[in-house]
């Protein structure tokens, strides 16, 4: 018994520590919970409230077994540390956000696009509009873009209508499977059948499951990593069309409304922006006019 007792004391003493025996779950003190929090704000723009404390725990549990860090506080001081930022930052914010996509995913919009949008700015010969998949994830939404405009511009070949896609996301992991465009079957579901056959190609082992996004949608998508939160937009702009959904949901109301400054001066007059179906804008006094379902046209 009092050997239980012992263990059991000392069990406490573990944890109410921090340390843990390898391979089981380090836990997260709120010291060091507010220091990432506050700094996963400040960099990405990501509210994260005392609820989040259980999924921050749980999403950078991998990373303190990679560096072999026994606490969250040797984590924090590997972070914050001389040279941890460099070594660190993008593998802390890879799982730190969430990413989340399907192709044709709030498929009203798309339909929008083709039927008003795109006859109105593709407008006169030889007319080559530019797009901006921001928070892009892995590449669903610039690739339904893709299979879109395309098949706009092969209903039109006497238009001489083209068009470029720019995709950026802030996480490294998901723009590396962006780019190799290579999917689960299943993910197709949403996928018109006639856009499957057309934009989409077997794997030669059937086995597998998985396609892959038809090299004539692919490079039509450039991808690149962006943080939102910049000061400064490394893009070629001003665009037609900007794609930036589900995104300004994790943000406060104050991020909200200097981000979607940045994106009107990277916005054509007469240019549009799409917001996910949950995101509103009211009340940001934005030179912006709402045309459909959180579809706005910067005036």
């Amino acid at each position: 018994m009092k050997r239980d007792r012992e263990a059991e004391r000392a069990a406490g003493d573990v944890e109410a520590a921090g340390t843990s025996a390898p391979g089981s779950l380090r836990r997260l003190s709120e010291g060091d919970f507010l220091r990432l929090s506050t700094f996963i704000q400040q960099e990405l723009g990501i509210k994260m409230p005392p609820a989040k404390k259980a999924l921050l725990e749980s999403r950078l549990q991998k990373r303190l077994r990679a560096l072999g860090c026994g606490t969250f506080s040797e984590y924090c001081d590997a972070l914050f540390g001389p040279g941890g930022m460099e070594r660190e930052l993008v593998f802390m914010l890879d799982l730190v956000t969430t990413n989340k996509t399907d192709f044709f995913r709030e498929s009203h919009h798309f339909d929008l696009l083709v039927k008003s949008i795109l006859p109105a700015v593709a407008s006169g010969p030889g007319r080559r509009v530019s797009l901006w998949s921001a928070g892009c994830s892995t590449g669903e939404e610039p690739y339904t873009l893709a299979m879109v405009l395309s098949e706009f511009a092969s209903g039109r070949p006497g238009l001489g209508f083209d068009f470029e896609i720019l995709a950026t996301d802030v996480s490294t992991r998901v723009l590396e499977a962006a780019c190799k465009g290579i999917y689960k079957e299943e993910r197709l579901a949403p996928v018109p059948e006639a856009f499957r056959r057309r934009y989409f190609l077997r794997s030669r082992d059937r086995s597998s499951g998985l396609v892959r996004v038809a090299p004539e949608a692919r490079e039509k998508v450039r991808f690149a990593r962006l943080n939102l939160m910049d000061e400064e937009f490394p893009v070629e702009g001003p665009f037609d069309i900007i794609f930036c959904r589900n995104v300004i949901i994790y943000f406060d109301r104050e991020t909200q409304e200097r981000l979607m400054w940045k994106f009107c001066s990277h916005l054509k007059a007469g240019g549009y922006l799409f917001l996910g179906h949950s995101e509103t804008l009211s009340g940001l006094g934005l030179p912006l006019t709402k045309v459909g379902a959180s579809v706005y046209m910067k005036c």
